[in-house]
Order: C-alpha cells, then structure tokens, then sequence
C-alpha cells in the first residue's frame, strides 16, 4: 500500500509540476495606452482635416479604447473597431493584408472570415515581436490615409512600447 500511495504522490506532483508550466504570463495593452493611442490616432488625422474614429484592442482583440472625431460619419466607429481586431487577430497591417488579398487568389478568401475587415487603417501594437494589441482608424479619405494616422500615434508612443 505505500508503493500505491508513493505512486499517487508522485503522479500528483508530475501533474502539478506539468500544470504550473501551462499558465502563461502575457503583455497586454493597458487603458491609459489605450486611450492615448485612440486620442493621438483621431488627433493625426485631424492635423490633416480628417474626422475619423479609432478604435484600439487588446491582444484579445476586446475594445479597450474608442473615440469619434466631431464630424466623423457613424460608420467609422464600426469600421475603426474592424480593421483593431483584424489587425490584433492577424498580428499584420490590415493595408498589407489587403494588397495580399489582392495579388493572390487564395488570400481572396480572407474577406470571407467572419470579422476580418481588409481595408487600410488597422496597424498591430508590438513590444518587440509580441503583439500585444492593435490601433484602427476609419473616416479619412482612403486607408493608406487612416493607417498613416495609426503610425503617427504609435510614433508618439513608441517610448511606452518597451
């Protein structure tokens, strides 16, 4: 009965050992740099005399921050939030997606996944290599323009992003 129950003991220590090395420590983005990339997002776009919304998720893909430009059609609320999650969920520029889309026939197929949205504008938030979350900007006059107001709020952040 003690080898039975030097068994168990064991075992159970294995188990226990194999279920600490399953929890995962991940990098998320927090509020506070949500909200500033949302602000500086809808800010570049202003400096150009675009009234845009932007949207910015976590790794999840879960809004954490959303803002609408005075002026900015109702649409670009729900075009913003599209291009975060695409972008957060793809761990890629949603322009660079588009343009894959474009030029290969089985990429085509991506405008079908439930959610995706490949229109320009949606850019990942990295801490290296990591994703951590994503910025997406909808309402300029083209989505070259939205991801160039993505870049600019990530510049002004990238300080934050180590």
């Amino acid at each position: 009965m003690r080898f039975i129950v030097s068994v168990l003991a064991l075992s159970l220590t294995a188990a226990g050992a194999a279920h600490a090395q399953a929890v995962r420590t991940e990098r998320n983005i927090s509020l506070a740099l949500g909200s500033q990339l949302a602000t500086e997002a809808v800010n570049a776009c202003a400096a150009n005399g675009y009234a845009v919304a932007a949207t910015v998720v976590d790794r999840a893909g879960t809004v954490r921050a959303q803002l609408r430009a005075d002026n900015a059609g109702p649409h670009t609320l729900a075009s913003s939030e599209r291009k975060a999650w695409t972008s957060a969920s793809a761990k890629n520029n949603t322009q660079a997606m588009m343009e894959g889309a474009q030029k290969n026939p089985g990429a085509a197929n991506l405008v079908y996944l439930p959610g995706f949205l490949l229109l320009g504008g949606g850019v990942p938030v990295k801490v290296g290599t990591e994703t951590i979350g994503a910025v997406g900007v909808g309402g300029a006059p083209g989505g070259n323009l939205d991801e160039q107001c993505a870049m600019a709020a990530l510049d002004k952040v990238k300080g934050q992003l180590q």
